[in-house]
């Protein structure tokens, strides 16, 4: 099959282009654009394509980059397509936004891309991706530790709302695509269609510079590697058209997964139910809480095998208020009944338990019920027949019972006071700071401030569903009980 007809089935394949559309392609003046170009004007005929050419000067290369711009002008102009041309200073953004020259680029000529397609009223951007590009792809996100979605390689076609761009870069319409006609097709292949339909084309010897990530991989590791293997880049491609397929069926059962698991979900937290997902297998698990990072972070690229392994660990075996840092300014969260992905500055208080606002106090009717914020409620009731075991073995942290006699005054419901005292039972009546026992108990810092606490005067009798004090413990000796249950309604 030669080289056209490859390119047209490949299109097919995976529903690329539709007849009379409009496409921006990207021309850095290249032989693997120039060939892309070509191709796509030799397609547009028949499929009434409209075709609008895109370069960007990076503010580089001097003379050289000037003549590249000029290059594809020309190229437009002799073709008939009509062109986009434009010049950013790349160095200067690349400082701003604190980024490696060649990350900047990308980001810049996608966000150059976006805007020429939104001013076209294109929904396709097509790029001269070819398969050696993949092999680098995907050789350089393994030697990064990416996992199945960053060993899958480039995609036949994805949307750029899903890359990491410019924090000014504007909302980008979920329907513009970006694709890569010749993803199947070596750069041998590339250099044989120029050189058979006569194109010529710019050669930029920056490519040569090793200095750059991409061109140590293609100059200097992929050579040497097949010098071991002479069909690695061969390899390298069908490592991720494997991956590509397995990847898809792990998705697809990780969303059945998380239908049955999620919670909640929002712009800023993931929260999943914490028995279920560690019921999960763990390629589910993994991809769970990938997915819940991409779905926080939308820009986010790659979460790599030890920020994900770290987590696994945390999630299946942590306590309560244990966390895992994840990329971007997220964290994981294990709590009482879920387990929660969120942004590592929302606070979040899990809503399995009740609240107060730092610095509130209730008043609690004893008997009666005494309402609690959102939907809780604490009630008491005043028992004078009882079952010692059933109060030793309660299972319920929500519940406590405690002698009648300690509550004296009327008990009141509030939050933490500084340099606050208490005994905890299981201690002999030896007391300690309230901020030493939350410690000890790995309760949370960041919910400290908003914990329940009973109290009579100065004397804390119950840190809510934690620990009864030493003196409020009923005993058989115990004449009258007081029941104190939060529920929510």
């Amino acid at each position: 099959m030669d080289t056209l007809s490859q390119i047209k089935s490949y299109l097919k394949q995976h529903q690329l282009i539709s007849p009379g559309e409009t496409v921006v392609v990207g021309v850095s003046g290249g032989p693997d654009s120039v060939a892309l170009l070509d191709i796509l004007r030799r397609l547009a005929g028949r499929r009434r394509l409209q075709l609008h050419v895109a370069h960007l000067h990076h503010g580089l290369r001097g003379a050289d980059a000037d003549a590249d711009a000029q290059f594809v002008i020309s190229l437009a102009e002799k073709w008939g397509l009509p062109y986009t041309v434009e010049r950013v200073d790349l160095p200067a953004i690349a400082r701003g936004e604190r980024l490696a020259l060649e990350e900047a680029a990308r980001r810049v000529r996608y966000v150059f891309l976006a805007r020429v397609a939104r001013e076209q009223g294109a929904r396709t951007i097509a790029v001269g991706h070819h398969a050696g590009d993949q092999a680098e792809t995907i050789l350089m996100h393994l030697l990064r530790g990416a996992g199945p979605a960053g060993l899958r390689g480039m995609l036949p076609a994805t949307p750029l709302a899903d890359y990491r761009l410019l924090p000014t870069t504007p909302p980008i319409t979920p329907a513009l695509r970006l694709i890569r006609p010749l993803l199947e097709i070596t750069r041998a292949q590339v250099l044989a269609y120029c050189a058979e339909r006569g194109l010529t084309y710019r050669v930029d010897r920056s490519n040569r510079d090793t200095s750059y990530f991409r061109n140590q991989l293609r100059h200097e590791v992929l050579p040497y590697l097949a010098e071991i293997n002479p069909q690695i880049s061969a390899r390298l491609c069908n490592l991720g058209a494997v991956l590509r397929a397995d990847y898809e069926i792990l998705e697809r059962s990780a969303a059945r997964a998380a239908e049955r698991l999620l919670v909640t979900a929002s712009a800023e937290t993931i929260a999943f139910d914490l028995a279920q997902w560690r019921e999960q297998p763990l390629a589910i698990r993994r991809a769970l809480i990938r997915q819940a990072a991409y779905r926080l972070r939308r820009t986010l690229r790659d979460v790599n095998f030890v920020h994900i392994e770290n987590a696994i660990h945390v999630a299946q075996h942590g306590e309560t208020g244990a966390e895992a840092t994840l990329p971007r300014g997220l964290v994981l969260r294990v709590g009482y009944q879920r387990l929660t992905i969120a942004d590592v500055n929302a606070l979040h208080l899990p809503p399995e338990r009740p609240w107060l606002a730092p610095g509130a106090e209730i008043a609690v009717q004893i008997p009666g019920k005494t309402p609690l914020p959102s939907g809780w409620t604490l009630s008491a009731e005043i028992l004078t027949a009882w079952e010692l075991e059933e109060i030793i073995t309660n299972p319920d942290p929500l519940t406590a019972w405690l002698d009648a006699e300690t509550l004296g005054a009327p008990p009141r419901l509030r939050t933490r006071q500084p340099g606050e005292r208490f005994a905890p039972h299981g201690m002999r009546g030896h007391t300690m700071a309230l901020s030493d026992f939350l410690i000890n108990v790995k309760f949370p810092a960041r919910w400290r401030d908003y914990l329940p606490l009973l109290a009579v005067d100065r004397e804390l009798l119950w840190v809510v569903g934690l620990r009864l004090s030493a003196s409020s413990l009923v005993r058989p000796q115990t004449k009258q009980v007081v029941r104190l249950q939060c529920r929510h309604d």
